[in-house]
C-alpha cells in the first residue's frame, strides 16, 4: 500500500512533466515546419494542457472505472473555475475579454449541459441505468470540430492572443527524444495515478470518484494552477480565464468523448452534483463580470469566494465519502 501511494504521488510528476516535454518536442518540430506560433499555440500547446486528464482518464476507461474517468473531467472543471481562476483573481484582479465573456463560457456552460443531458439517460428516457455512450462520445467529438472552428476563426482576427507564447526550439533529434519520454512519462505516469486512486479508494473505503474529484483532479490541474499564478504574478492576467474556460471545454468535448468512444462509461447518480456544481459555477463566473461599475473585471473579493466555494465543495465530498 505505501509503495502503491508513493507511485500515485510521483506518478503526477510523470504525468505532468511528460506532458511538458511532449509540448516542446512536438512545438519545436512544428516550428520548423514552418506552422505559425498562433496554429501551434491553439493546437499543441492547448491540447498539451489537457494531455494529464485525457491520459488518465482513458486508462482509468479501458479499467472499467467510469467513476474516476468521470470524476476526473468533473473536478478538474471546478477547480479550474473555483481554484484556479479564484486563486488568481485573489492575487490581481483579471481582466475577462469580450469575446471570452459572449462565446466561450456560454460554449463551456453549452459543454456541461449537453453532458448532464447525455448523462441522465435514467432520468429522461426512464433507462434501467445511464451511461455516456460511444455515440455520444462521437457527438462531443463533433462539438469539439465546432469549437476548434471557431478558435481558429477568432485566431485570424486577434493576432495578439499567442504573443505570451514561447516556443521552443530544439535540434531535431532532440525534439523526437522529447516526444518519446513525454509519451512514456504520460502512460507511465498515468497508470500509476489510476492504480493507485483505486488502492486509496479501496484502503479507506471510499467511493473512487471522490478520490477522483479531489486528488486526481487536483494534482492534473497543477499545471494550469501554476501558469495561471505566475501569469496572474506578472500582470498577463488576460489569459488565465481564457486557458482555464478552454481547458473545461476541451475537457469534456475531447478528454471525456475519447474517453467514452473507447469504453462506454456508466455514469453514477452521485456524479449528478458534482455536474450541478459545473453548471452552477459557469453560471456564476458569466454573472460576475457584470457586477459593479468596473465590468468584465473579475474583481479580488470574487477570486476569495470561489475559492472559499471549493473548500466548501472540498468538505462536501469527504463528508460524501
Amino acid at each position: 500500500m505505501i509503495l502503491t501511494i508513493f507511485l500515485f504521488l510521483i506518478g503526477f510528476v510523470f504525468l505532468i512533466k511528460g506532458a511538458d516535454l511532449l509540448v516542446d518536442g512536438a512545438s519545436s518540430i512544428a516550428r520548423k515546419m514552418g506552422i505559425s506560433t498562433l496554429v501551434i499555440g491553439l493546437t499543441i500547446v492547448s491540447f498539451g494542457t489537457s494531455a494529464p486528464e485525457l491520459i488518465v482518464s482513458i486508462l482509468a476507461s479501458i479499467q472499467g472505472k467510469a467513476d474516476i474517468a468521470i470524476g476526473n473531467v468533473l473536478g478538474s472543471n471546478i477547480a479550474n473555475i473555483l481554484l484556479i481562476l479564484g486563486v488568481s483573481a485573489s492575487i490581481k484582479p483579471i481582466f475577462v475579454k469580450r469575446s471570452t465573456i459572449w462565446k466561450e463560457i456560454p460554449f463551456s456552460l453549452l459543454a456541461i449541459v449537453v453532458l448532464a443531458l447525455m448523462a441522465n439517460d435514467n432520468i429522461i428516457d426512464g433507462a434501467n441505468y445511464s451511461s455516456i455512450s460511444r455515440i455520444d462520445g462521437l457527438v462531443l467529438l463533433a462539438f469539439l470540430i465546432i469549437f476548434l472552428y471557431y478558435v481558429f476563426g477568432i485566431s485570424k482576427v486577434d493576432k495578439n492572443s499567442s504573443d505570451f507564447i514561447q516556443l521552443p526550439s530544439h535540434s531535431s533529434l532532440r525534439s523526437i527524444l522529447y516526444i518519446i519520454i513525454g509519451l512514456a512519462g504520460l502512460a507511465i505516469g498515468g497508470r500509476w495515478i489510476v492504480n493507485g486512486a483505486i488502492a486509496i479508494a479501496t484502503g479507506l473505503g471510499i467511493n473512487e470518484g471522490v478520490v477522483a474529484l479531489t486528488i486526481v483532479a487536483g494534482g492534473t490541474s497543477l499545471p494550469e494552477l501554476a501558469t495561471s499564478v505566475v501569469a496572474a504574478r506578472k500582470g498577463n492576467v488576460d489569459i488565465v480565464v481564457g486557458n482555464a474556460i478552454g481547458s473545461n471545454i476541451l475537457n469534456i468535448f475531447l478528454v471525456l468523448a475519447i474517453s467514452a468512444v473507447i469504453t462506454p462509461l456508466p455514469f453514477s447518480i452521485s456524479l449528478i452534483f458534482d455536474v450541478s456544481v459545473v453548471i452552477f459555477i459557469t453560471l456564476l463566473l458569466f454573472m460576475f463580470t457584470f457586477i459593479g461599475n468596473n465590468q468584465n473585471i473579475l474583481k479580488r473579493w470574487q477570486g476569495i469566494l470561489f475559492v472559499c466555494l471549493y473548500v466548501m465543495y472540498i468538505i462536501s465530498l469527504l463528508i460524501r465519502a
